[in-house]
């Protein structure tokens, strides 16, 4: 408790300080998420958006998720600049960062003109949601190491993981994985393994469901809302809705600063229906079965 009214008085004083320095430009995108964002400007008035969010641990345990929209920087400077930022982190346990981000970050792109980097982007903000996810976010396919069917079915090796299109809505992103588990083992690697995908780490919720069938006809069946209320088991209920199993759905949402009320659990079932239905998990021809919603 004394950690977590810590690091409340911390933020306090930190989001205080950032707001004297940088004045209207520092915002307030969602007081309850915790979510500020600054457009940074390089001298050749090239722009970058800069997203952070703090979880409740931050600073004394973790950093702040930072989210950076600039699509005039090359991938290869992307990567650079977000191992920089990792570097200050990592140099600065226990500190409040965000200051220090920012700098380096406005360092970092008046470099990028110095290098002569290609293209202009004057406004942002405006294409937030186009470039936040779709420039560079995930291949369609993770091929990782999967058993071969013909030695009999799935092993505890990594499943493949396959990633559906995004949905975007008032500058929120969904994007829904699926993989084919037949053992909570495998859901635990393969969680595990999305979660190590950094631009999958830093969405607001994965929220994630599966479905085990046993020989006795019944379901090992889990469900997780990941901070998104009832996600988990409207995801899970969709599963069972549709009848599937030995199955593994994760729906990742990078927020985007909008509520979007019920339209949220919408986008969560159609983002995981197109991922089982590009997957191969069910067709268009099937039709849903009746089944009780079950809570996880």
């Amino acid at each position: 408790m004394e950690s977590s009214t810590e690091n409340k008085t911390l933020q306090e004083e930190e989001i205080e300080a950032l707001s004297s320095i940088y004045g209207e430009e520092w915002v307030l995108e969602d007081y309850n998420e915790r979510v500020y964002s600054i457009n940074i400007t390089s001298s050749s008035k090239k722009c970058l958006y800069f997203q952070v969010i703090l979880p409740n641990s931050y600073p004394l345990k973790s950093p702040p998720v930072y989210r950076i929209s600039c699509p005039w920087m090359s991938r290869q400077a992307k990567n650079r600049l977000s191992l920089i930022l990792d570097e200050i982190y990592s140099e600065n346990i226990g500190e409040s960062i965000i200051y220090q981000w920012i700098i380096h970050v406005q360092d970092f792109i008046n470099e990028q003109d110095v290098n002569g980097a290609s293209s202009t982007f004057e406004d942002c903000s405006a294409e937030l949601a186009e470039n936040l996810l779709a420039v560079d976010l995930l291949d369609k396919v993770d091929k990782l190491a999967y058993s071969d069917a013909s030695n009999g079915g799935w092993s505890d090796e990594i499943p493949l993981i396959q990633h559906g299109e995004t949905i975007m809505d008032r500058k929120s992103v969904f994007q829904a994985h699926v993989a084919k588990v037949v053992s909570v083992k495998q859901v635990k690697q393969v969680l595990q393994n999305l979660k190590e995908n950094k631009k999958i780490a830093i969405a607001t919720h994965n929220i994630y469901a599966y479905r085990i069938s046993r020989e006795n006809q019944s379901f090992i069946q889990d469900c997780e809302d990941d901070g998104e209320t009832k996600a988990g088991s409207v995801l899970l209920h969709l599963l069972q809705v549709l009848d599937v199993s030995n199955v593994l759905v994760m729906v990742s949402r990078w927020y985007g600063g909008i509520h979007l009320g019920a339209d949220r659990f919408k986008h969560i079932n159609n983002a995981a229906r197109s991922v089982l239905l590009d997957s191969g998990f069910i067709t268009k021809k099937e039709t849903p079965k009746k089944s009780k919603k079950t809570a996880c």
